[in-house]
């Protein structure tokens, strides 16, 4: 499969061509339907890079930087209790500095981290895209606690 854009710049999977007009997918919606192929023109990017396209930007960013469960744990806890200070984030949680260090740098890098200052020192907070990602994979509490008390 290959990736095509059409003549407004929207862009497809392309499922399979003849000669007047090529049946395309939306990676978004799932749709399939046929365009003219004086419409498409290919684009340098692969199936997998489009289809991933359909998932949000902050979702997106999210899931291809956050690789480990400590890592994931770390941005919930930041999410969930606030800022905190670097040397919170060492003394609570079982990094050691460079490891931490690691992390935040790439996760600031990402754009889900930003820094804060914290009683006169530095510390990091989650980003409104870090919070935006976390609610997509996360169950609303309001909706676990509904469900609970409905099976209950």
């Amino acid at each position: 499969m290959n990736t095509v854009e059409d003549d407004t710049g929207k862009r497809y999977l392309l499922r399979k061509r003849s000669e007047d007009a090529s049946l395309v997918r939306d990676p978004e919606t799932g749709n399939e339907c046929y365009i003219r192929n004086d419409r498409l023109e290919a684009v340098d990017q692969t199936a997998l890079e489009t289809a991933a396209q359909s998932v949000p930007d902050p979702v997106l960013t999210f899931l291809t930087n956050v690789h480990d469960a400590e890592t994931l744990g770390l941005l919930i806890e930041l999410a969930e209790r606030g800022p905190l200070g670097v040397r919170t984030l060492l003394d609570a949680y079982d990094f050691c500095e460079s490891d931490l260090h690691g992390r935040l740098t790439v996760l600031s890098a990402a754009g889900l981290l930003e820094e804060a200052e914290i009683a006169g020192e530095r510390g990091y907070r989650v980003t409104a895209d870090c919070e935006t990602a976390l609610e997509a994979i996360r169950p609303a509490v309001e909706s676990t606690a509904e469900s609970d008390g409905d099976t209950a």
